[in-house]
């Protein structure tokens, strides 16, 4: 069914995140920072941490002349820190220990010290300009950064020219991702157009609206067209907005939280649902619009077929959102059309996408997926598009389920590199290159085609098979009078 952004009430059932994470239980205390053997972000030369003061995570993740933090802990707590210390603080936070630890306030500086160590703090920032770009939209971020570059260039004039390189790509990205959010914002209100007059244009011979399978009759080049549209969603989605989505205030925090209203960014996830919402009803809007009983079965089998190419390829969110479509109520009642129509495929397709288990089903298929993506050869078979709400509810209730802080009010490290696993796998999948050919005219009907709202279609419904119930008669006979104006 079409989702809310972002409401706990869309998601029904329990995540199947990692039983080991340490939740917050009554009275539970910890003395010091607890290791165990269970796989996660760690230092270089140390077990996984589970839990740590914030003050120990920022001091593991500032570089020295012999240290480098592992790359799955610079995602980890980049990624999760900004649930505690915003983005400009942690940076200045990690500046202010590099100047100390490496004397970089004195004159002169140990050169052949810097030196060793300049790399290692280039390295750094470097990634996080990488991972988290939107970070730098905030100018404190860039100041930090020019800043520590400035205090090491003495020693080694290369590092202005690796400045300006790693500035030049952070501009260019941030552009990118202003010109996406752009345009997703107007396709979005292109695509809000409701039209519920149109189920006038039934009883009318010549078809007055366009048609799905007017503009493309093909179900595999439709699936292709679906996933050039959802892996452009993906591209502008940032690890960053999993968190914010989901972000309470810290009990340590001071009087100002670490996110605003305003810097609370989570725009381009709100757009992805968006875009599953409208899917589902244009779906239906395509099978409830045609006037003949043949033509809706059509149209039917047609958005069955086209549900197959798309778990094929595995784009398992247009997958979810067609089938979302097709059993809505509006839809499911048309028992005539449906018996006209060949469904057998579409029973196998709803079993694999089942709930039930917690989508145990789905989880096995998107395992599947994701192990041909590994070992893959090229962009056709990397390709892997999660069915977004579901991934969302897994990142919700690991949230909801484990405390960010322990008792003794460390932070609970752990419930993290679940979070930046789940997160981080997402990311390696929104990177893949849509290897498809675009067909303008059907990604424009894809944004910008009329749909019915739910009342609509109702009334298309009605429109096509008539009430079967007193109840049904009562509200087609208030839908035709609000919709159409007609008693």
């Amino acid at each position: 069914m079409p989702q809310t952004a972002f409401s706990g009430t869309m998601f029904t059932t329990p995540s199947g995140f990692s039983p080991h994470l340490a939740c917050a239980e009554p009275g539970e205390e910890e003395e010091a920072p607890q290791e165990g053997p269970e796989p996660g972000a760690c230092l270089a030369d140390g077990p996984p941490i589970t839990s740590a003061s914030l003050d120990t995570l920022i001091q593991n993740l500032v570089p020295t002349a012999d240290y480098y933090p592992e790359k799955a802990y610079v995602f980890t707590f980049l990624l999760s820190a900004r649930l505690f210390i915003p983005p400009p603080e942690l940076l200045s936070r990690v500046c202010e220990l590099c100047i100390k630890q490496q004397q970089l306030d004195q004159s002169p500086l140990d050169t052949a010290k810097v030196r060793k160590f300049g790399p290692k703090i280039l390295q750094l920032l470097t990634e996080w300009t990488e991972t988290f770009p939107s970070d730098f939209r905030d100018e404190k971020m860039v100041g930090h950064f020019k800043d520590i570059i400035h205090r090491i260039a003495p020693c080694d004039e290369a590092y202005w020219k690796t400045l300006n390189q790693v500035l030049q790509k952070l501009s260019q990205r941030l552009a990118q991702l202003s010109q996406g959010e752009e345009r997703i914002v107007k396709v979005s209100l292109n695509a809000s157009s409701i039209s519920d007059k149109l189920v006038a244009f039934k009883t009318k011979p010549p078809p007055i609206q366009k048609d799905m399978l007017s503009i493309c009759n093909d179900p595999y080049t439709l699936a292709q067209q679906l996933t050039h549209v959802e892996l452009e969603h993906l591209s502008h989605i940032g690890p960053e907005e999993f968190v914010q989505a989901f972000v309470q205030k810290d009990p340590l925090d001071g009087p100002q939280p670490c996110f605003s209203d305003q810097k609370k960014k989570t725009s381009n996830l709100e757009a992805y649902v968006r875009w599953f919402n409208r899917l589902c009803y244009l779906v239906a809007t395509e099978i409830c619009m045609p006037a003949k009983k043949k033509q809706r079965a059509q149209v039917i089998e047609f958005f069955i077929d086209v549900a197959r190419e798309c778990f094929n390829i595995g784009n398992f969110n247009s997958l979810m959102a067609i089938i979302s479509g097709m059993n809505m109520s509006p839809v499911s009642r048309l028992k005539k059309t449906w018996g006209k129509a060949k469904t057998a495929k579409f029973f196998i397709l709803e079993h694999q996408m089942d709930p039930t288990g917690n989508f145990y089903n789905y989880r096995t298929a998107l395992r599947g997926a994701a192990h041909r993506s590994r070992t893959a050869n090229s962009n056709r078979e990397r390709i892997v598009i999660p069915f977004f709400s579901l991934l969302i509810k897994d990142i919700y209730f690991l949230n909801e389920g484990c405390a960010n802080r322990l008792p003794n009010g460390y932070v609970n490290f752990e419930k993290f590199v679940e979070l930046a696993r789940q997160v981080g796998e997402f990311m390696t999948w929104k990177k893949v290159e849509c290897p498809f050919e675009q067909d303008r005219a059907i990604l424009h009907y894809l944004h910008t085609a009329p749909i019915f709202s739910e009342d609509g279609l109702y009334l298309a419904s009605y429109e096509s098979e008539s009430p079967e119930n007193q109840v049904e008669k009562d509200r087609w006979k208030a839908l035709r009078s609000n919709v159409l104006g007609k008693t």
